[in-house]
């Protein structure tokens, strides 16, 4: 049973503790077993023995899983939830190209700690969505991890800020004997996406020393939408012509475009004159514009290359005292692909240019008249950015023993840098309308333009960012007294940490000079100092009590202070019942306090216009509009509590299974909502700026709405997770059976308008928030063979309720089948084949998104068939 239980993938949530029978009366195998620290604690105690609801994954089994990096295993997991993201969607539009993080209970990347090691880790200098703050896991290679611990509760009483859904805590290999050299390589069945990996690990373990090196290189070539039958055009409606609710998201900034007058863009015409025209099935003749598909030059997943290196290492100072290193670097080339730039009544034509489109027509309305466009810049290419990121880690410390007492003291410099630039298909709106002015380039004859009139208008673009992470800490645990039950345990620690980021797109962004794509602009820097106290309270030989309290001092923000009381009895040796409360914070990110001017391109509704003149130019349907940003220095923390409650339960030795219940409740959420904004302030000109209009009902078109970060609601959520497994051995191999849940039992996000009412009210089952995820799995093994069968669910949700009608049906369920076989039957080789979504299943059609599907929950890979071999000297 425990080679079946070794090899088996604890694929998914599951207890730490299910595996053991949680008495806490030591024996004497269980004295002299090594004493580690584990993730949720700081007291030392035998591995995996404690209260905290903690989920561990080995490297085999995250192997055996079938993917390919962090955020493939993390996607999968029901305990992840909206706010998830990976590379996938990152267009010429995303703002962390290339990032990718992990949102436990759905409750934000920014809410999730992850630590390596049991240590802090800086943010990506590019934030997500502008204003997310998130630690990108794609710096840590697989082949660099030991083992996964996941923390399913708040714990900033023992981490700080950020933890209040959880943690993540990846532990890197640092006991390597030997040599192990690894490949892999593997594709989707639908084109694109395919990858190679390598890795050697190569470690020497002493009785004073052990070192252990790690060299790893990945590749993954782009999928773009085009790739995809369900995505290949932002004519939803197109593709789908049964459908009486799919809409055309395509663009109203075509090619050539659409010609309108400057003192009334409403008044408009799809551009079919002279010898570059709109193609009639770019034409929509209900709104005069002539519209773009940008779906087929879009990155779904970018290209991606990294290189990285890991150094673990220990050496015995004395009998007592050891001295330990870690050292990690990466770098990362990604590339991502958009449509060449749109612009929308940017640009301007007098009425006597030389190139006006009716100097010969004096009939037309339009002749002398000074006119604004609608057009996009293809010819200047499509839009690729380039971003390279060197990510760089360095820990230094000592540890050792005194007495019964341990000890450790670190230094640790985290270091990211990236530069974004934009290499192709990027305009400088100040030089284009100087080449419209002087007759250089034809906006309307797209064809009849030189090279050098080309090259006049294109730029390169440039953005840099940096973030780093100074720490200092140290801790001390041990025995403060012997009761009657054990040790009373207590641990004491102070760190002291200073961040700092700087996110700067070059001057043609600050001065409005770059339109069409997304960049940011946040500078700013915190210092932090925290002490902190655990105790670990044997009140019972089955009952133990964990009490832990941190102190945090802000230099950006003020003070906070968060407890925690944790209590584990195991009754019985097959029973044990957990529980835990306590506070958390999240402080807001230096993004969100020092954001400077940045432009996003959100979908919105404009309601005012809608109420005022109907659908004109789809006023009253989702469309992408402008909103500039700015940071906040007024924000304050967001605060919680929560609770857990466990029951694990050993039937048998084959046998185990464990239920919790979790419950959050957290105020003064830190977010933006640009539609609340556009909808209550549409009439005012400081908050939204228009263009005029002849219409005196018209409130006129959209130019920029200006929005900013608030404290703005509270959210609750709370759920079951539950786990079963069951495994046996007969005469054809041994079996493991294992189920896998979470149920969102209740999830509401209300915030007020001001008004008695709430601008967003969302509950379990709305968009993006599926209430069921589960995985069932079955595991064989026989001599040289293993197998292993998974299948994934993901509960069906609501449409977005922007574009929610009577009558249209839910985002569906979506079901996918993973499969890996293991040879071990060549000396020191180990051959693995694998399929993830075995049956090549398509994610489920959302009305909202132009890519026909809901990135942050539903993966458009499809198939993914891989083979690796690991060769063991």
């Amino acid at each position: 049973m425990k080679g079946f239980l070794a090899r088996t993938p604890i694929a998914l949530c599951i207890s730490a503790t299910l595996f053991s029978a949680h008495t806490l009366s030591q024996s004497t195998d269980e004295a002299d077993m090594e004493l580690v620290e584990v993730t949720g604690s700081h007291i030392k105690r035998a591995a995996m023995d404690g209260p905290a609801p903690v989920t561990s994954l080995t490297a085999e089994d995250i192997a055996n899983t079938g993917v390919t990096d962090l955020i493939g295993l993390f996607a999968k997991m029901p305990v992840s939830g909206q706010g998830t993201f990976s590379t996938q969607a990152n267009s010429s539009d995303d703002t962390a190209n290339g990032g990718s993080s992990v949102s436990l209970r759905g409750l934000g990347a920014d809410s999730t700690l992850i630590l390596v090691n049991g240590r802090r880790v800086s943010v990506s200098p590019f934030a997500k969505n502008i204003d997310t703050a998130f630690v990108d896991i794609n710096n840590i290679p697989l082949a660099a991890i030991k083992r996964v611990d996941i923390l399913k509760d708040g714990a900033s009483a023992t981490y700080g800020s950020d933890a209040v859904a959880g943690v993540i805590n990846i532990i890197l290999r640092d006991d390597f004997d030997g040599l192990e050299i690894s490949g892999k390589i593997g594709g989707t069945s639908e084109g694109g996406g395919e990858e190679s990996n390598i890795s050697m690990v190569w470690g020497h373990v002493t009785d004073e020393s052990s070192h252990t090196f790690i060299v790893d290189y990945f590749s993954r070539d782009e999928i773009l939408y085009a790739d995809r039958s369900y995505a290949r055009s932002a004519n939803q409606a197109a593709l789908r012509p049964n459908d009486p609710f799919a809409t055309d998201f395509s663009s109203s900034a075509g090619i050539p475009g659409t010609i309108a007058l400057a003192s009334d863009p409403t008044v408009r015409l799809a551009d079919t004159f002279g010898n570059d025209v709109c193609a009639a099935g770019d034409i929509d003749t209900a709104n005069n514009l002539c519209r773009y598909d940008y779906a087929p030059y879009m990155s779904m997943v970018p290209s991606t290359e990294r290189v990285s290196f890991n150094y673990m290492g220990r050496y015995s100072l004395s009998a007592n005292v050891e001295a330990f290193a870690e050292i990690t670097g990466q770098n990362s080339k990604t590339t991502v692909k958009g449509a060449g730039s749109p612009s929308f009544n940017e640009l301007f034509m007098s009425g006597d240019n030389i190139n006006h489109p009716f100097a010969d027509a004096p009939s037309h309305p339009f002749y002398q008249q000074d006119l604004t466009m609608r057009r996009r810049t293809v010819d200047i290419g499509n839009r690729r950015k380039e971003v390279d990121s060197d990510y760089f880690r360095s820990v230094l410390g000592l540890e050792g023993e005194i007495g019964t007492w341990n000890w450790e003291a670190a230094y640790s410099y985290i270091k990211s840098d990236a530069v974004e630039r934009g290499v192709d298909g990027f305009p400088n709106i100040r030089r284009v309308q100087e080449a419209i002015d002087s007759g250089l380039w034809d906006p309307f004859e797209p064809s009849a333009n030189s090279a050098e009139a080309l090259a006049y208008i294109e730029t390169t673009t440039s953005r840099v960012g940096k973030s780093t992470t100074r720490t200092y800490d140290a801790q001390f645990s041990g025995p403060l007294l012997t009761m009657p039950s054990g040790d009373l345990m207590l641990a004491l620690g102070v760190e002291h940490r200073k961040d700092s980021i700087s996110d700067n797109p070059d001057d043609q962004f600050l001065r409005g000079e770059i339109f069409g794509t997304e960049a940011t602009q946040a500078n700013g820097s915190r210092d932090n100092t925290a002490v902190f106290a655990e105790l670990a309270v044997p009140l019972l030989d089955t009952l133990e009590m964990q009490l832990a309290v941190r102190h945090e001092d802000y230099s950006d923000f003020g003070t906070t202070t968060d407890p925690k009381v944790s209590l584990l009895w195991s009754p019985l040796d097959s029973l044990s019942l957990r529980g835990s409360w306590g506070t958390a914070f999240r402080a807001p990110s230096l993004a969100q306090l020092g954001l400077g001017r940045t432009d996003e391109s959100p979908t919105l509704v404009d309601p005012t216009r809608c109420a005022a003149v109907g659908n004109v130019n789809k006023a009253c349907e989702p469309q992408e509009y402008t909103a500039i940003f700015s940071g906040n220095p007024e924000l304050g923390p967001e605060e919680s509590e929560n609770y857990n409650l466990g029951v694990i339960v050993n039937f048998s030795e084959q046998f185990t299974a464990s239920l919790d219940y979790y419950h959050y409740d957290i105020e003064n959420i830190i977010d933006s909502d640009t539609q609340f904004v556009f909808s209550a302030f549409g009439n005012d000109p400081s908050v939204v700026e228009r263009l005029p209009s002849s219409d005196p009902n018209d409130p006129g078109e959209v130019v920029a709405i200006y929005d900013s970060f608030q404290n703005i609601g509270n959210l609750t959520t709370s759920g079951l997770d539950l786990d079963l497994r069951y495994g046996f051995d007969t005469d054809i191999g041994s079996f493991g059976i294992s189920y896998t849940m979470n149920y969102m039992l209740e999830y509401e996000d209300r915030r007020p308008d001001g008004n008695g009412g709430s601008r967003v009210n969302l509950t379990e089952g709305d968009y993006e928030l599926p209430p069921w995820c589960w995985t069932a799995a079955a595991d064989w093994s026989y001599n040289d063979i293993g197998a292993r069968l998974a299948v994934n669910y993901i509960d069906s949700f609501e449409q977005d309720a922007a574009v929610q009608q009577p009558g249209m049906s839910d985002i569906d369920a979506m079901t996918t089948v993973d499969t890996t076989v293991n040879y071990f039957g060549f000396d020191s080789i180990t051959v693995t084949l694998g399929v993830t979504n075995l049956l090549d299943e398509e994610p489920p059609f959302d009305y909202a998104d132009f890519m026909g599907f809901t990135p942050t929950i539903h993966s458009g890979q499809g198939r993914f068939a891989y083979l690796s071999s690991t060769y063991r000297f």
